[in-house]
């Protein structure tokens, strides 16, 4: 009888580990959204108050659904950065902005997407600089850059702790 029941011992420790790794060989293949929506608050100047000045790691601590990431640094066309290619959203860190494209599904607190600049009047006021494509305005953390495409509606949204003078912004103008 001790032979039966020693037997039923092994069989349920094997399960229950036959269980376990299961279900971590599962749970591991489940795709995982670390962020959720993101937050782009246009007034204050960050995604989930992730700052454009903000070190990398803090930015990549803050937003851990980051794609890809380049070290800061002169080595790196733009100056390195934090990438989020799945949602059109790249945190160029040595020149300290953050670059939105159109493609971008994420929350603005402010919708700015697809409006002509004549709808953003009474939300952000006149732009202290202006372009044939572009339009930055002063904001308390520094400047908001909006570029139109052809349709004249905004299709770009660059969000830098800079001011209009000192934005270094890395082929953004094309």
């Amino acid at each position: 009888m001790q032979y039966g029941v020693k037997n039923a011992g092994m069989r349920i420790t094997f399960f229950l580990t036959l269980i376990i790794v299961s279900v971590n060989c599962f749970s591991q293949l489940k795709s995982s959204n670390a962020c959720g929506t993101l937050m782009i608050d246009v007034y204050q100047g960050w995604i989930n108050k992730a700052r454009p000045n903000d070190h990398p790691e803090q930015i990549k601590a803050k937003l851990p659904c980051f794609t890809s990431f380049q070290e800061e640094g002169n080595q790196s066309a733009c100056g390195g950065g934090v990438y989020f290619e799945n949602r059109d959203i790249r945190y160029l860190v040595q020149r300290d902005y953050i670059a939105v494209g159109e493609k971008c599904k994420d929350s603005f607190n402010l919708v700015l997407f697809g409006k002509k600049e004549k709808d953003l009047f009474a939300d952000l006021g006149l732009p202290k600089l202006k372009d044939a494509n572009w339009r930055a305005y002063q904001m308390a953390y520094g400047t908001l850059i909006l570029f139109f495409n052809d349709k004249e509606v905004v299709n770009k949204v660059i969000i830098t702790t800079r001011s209009t003078d000192d934005a270094d912004l890395c082929n953004e103008m094309n």
